[in-house]
């Protein structure tokens, strides 16, 4: 069974048309819908959050959610990265859902501030932060700023749909990609939850030894929220593109960490919130 995606018997119902215009038809059929299961990253045994995902590339979830909360700066800050035995579902199985980390001297002591004593949803990245202000304190001080090519911009999303090979089966999932600045992909991760998503590519790059991610542009299937502009902050993107809406925090936090950032941004058009074009 896929780890990724199940079926259920659905009812798909429709309004009919032609002759059978006024009818309500339905029809019950098997339909593909995207996992979401708990994952618990531990540091030496501390929960620090548990996050709702899509399984897969947990490794480069976790690498890239302890480098966005500032934790570890560099690959070597993580000595192991292990599935826990007791990460098991009632029939006793293991469901690798419970992650756990060892750090290395090198990485901050985890304290309190680190820890998450509430869930994070698939929606939130943010969830259970004692403050917003805590965050901004964590985005370095200077990011490159890049001017946008417009061309560039627009063709974005279709080139990161090219690559959502799980949404074309559900239509249920965000993907997050890392692009150069010619438009070609670099890492391209999908999950329930845009910012699992962002995680996800970060903790790639990460471990590639490619971060600071100065020469990119971080490419978001869903709306630029506060925590993608921080997580692409601080993994040190010059530009966040978004499909969807961007909210106020985020365009401010854009222009005070002097990043660009687009949302609506479709093949024709595209709001520039913060930053300049070519």
């Amino acid at each position: 069974m896929s780890r990724i995606n199940r079926r259920f018997a659905v009812t798909k119902v429709t309004r009919g048309e032609g002759a059978n215009a006024g009818k309500i038809l339905t029809d019950t059929r098997a339909d593909i819908v995207t996992v979401e299961e708990p994952l618990e990253i531990r540091a030496g045994g501390t929960t620090l959050t548990t996050t709702m995902r899509t399984p897969g590339h947990d490794i480069e979830l976790a690498h890239g959610w302890l480098y966005a909360e500032g934790l570890i700066s560099t690959v070597d800050d993580v000595t192991t990265a292990r599935y826990c035995a007791g990460s098991q579902n009632p029939e006793g199985t293991n469901t690798y859902n419970l992650l756990d980390i060892d750090l290395a001297t090198s990485a901050k002591p985890v304290t309190p501030d680190f820890i998450r004593l509430t869930p994070t949803t698939s929606a939130c990245g943010v969830c259970g932060t004692q403050s917003i202000s805590e965050l901004l304190h964590k985005v370095p001080a200077a990011i490159s700023p890049i001017a946008l090519d417009p061309e560039l911009v627009m063709s974005l999303p279709e080139r990161l749909a090219a690559e959502q090979q799980q949404f074309r089966k559900t239509g249920g999932i965000h993907a997050a990609g890392a692009f150069d600045l010619d438009g070609n992909p670099i890492v391209v991760r999908e999950d329930i939850g845009r910012h699992n998503a962002a995680d996800k590519v970060i903790g790639h790059l990460l471990l590639d030894g490619r971060l600071p991610a100065t020469d990119m542009i971080l490419v978001m299937s869903s709306r630029a929220s506060f925590e993608l502009v921080q997580k692409a902050a601080m993994a040190g993107f010059p530009a966040l593109v978004a499909v969807s809406a961007a909210s106020s925090l985020a365009v401010e936090l854009a222009r005070e960490a002097g990043m660009a950032l687009a949302g609506f941004t479709r093949a024709d058009r595209f709001n520039l919130y913060a930053g300049e074009l070519i």
